[in-house]
């Protein structure tokens, strides 16, 4: 059985990316491996180095039928191609990697970010509402409303609030 190619996620063991991702292209596949700059320092000394955006993960573009199910699986350092099993591998949207992409080639500075959605608990880290916890609601990229609760009350307010200023509780 053969499918379209989409983008796959491949999890690896603890600093196996590179590893994996270079098994992978030696045998014609087609992954990607994120990285980004970070600082890091070493006696006392401060550089930049490339890490994986999404440590112990890396994607992988192809057609999977068995045979290449099989062939990916033999890479060393890998732990498992993301999904319920070979027919049914999760996809990630090509729309998702695209932009993944975009953000790696840039050089731009970024940081691991708390995955938020909507209803989710959280709490609130910095700002004048620092150790508030509510639930998120009404997402944007960078605004978000808290709904503080009381249920004695059986009544609930929301304020406007900085989505890199949550973390969830």
């Amino acid at each position: 059985m053969t499918t379209q190619p989409g983008w796959h996620v491949i999890w690896t063991q603890s600093h196996c990316e590179q590893l994996v991702h270079d098994q992978l292209a030696s045998r014609g596949f087609e992954p990607f491996l994120p990285k980004v700059n970070v600082w890091s320092s070493r006696a006392g000394l401060r550089h930049l180095v490339r890490r994986p955006m999404f440590p112990g993960y890396l994607f992988l573009r192809h057609a999977m039928d068995k045979t290449s199910y099989v062939e990916v699986r033999k890479a060393r350092g890998l732990v498992a191609v993301l999904g319920e099993t070979w027919e049914k591998l999760a996809v990630v949207p090509d729309a998702e990697v695209e932009s993944v992409r975009a953000l790696a080639q840039s050089d731009l500075p970024c940081m691991p970010h708390p995955y938020l959605k909507e209803g989710m608990r959280v709490r609130v880290l910095r700002g004048p509402l620092a150790g508030v916890e509510g639930i998120l609601q009404k997402k944007s990229d960078q605004k978000g409303l808290l709904v503080l609760s009381v249920d004695l009350l059986s009544s609930s307010v929301a304020v406007q609030v900085d989505c890199t200023a949550v973390d969830r509780a």
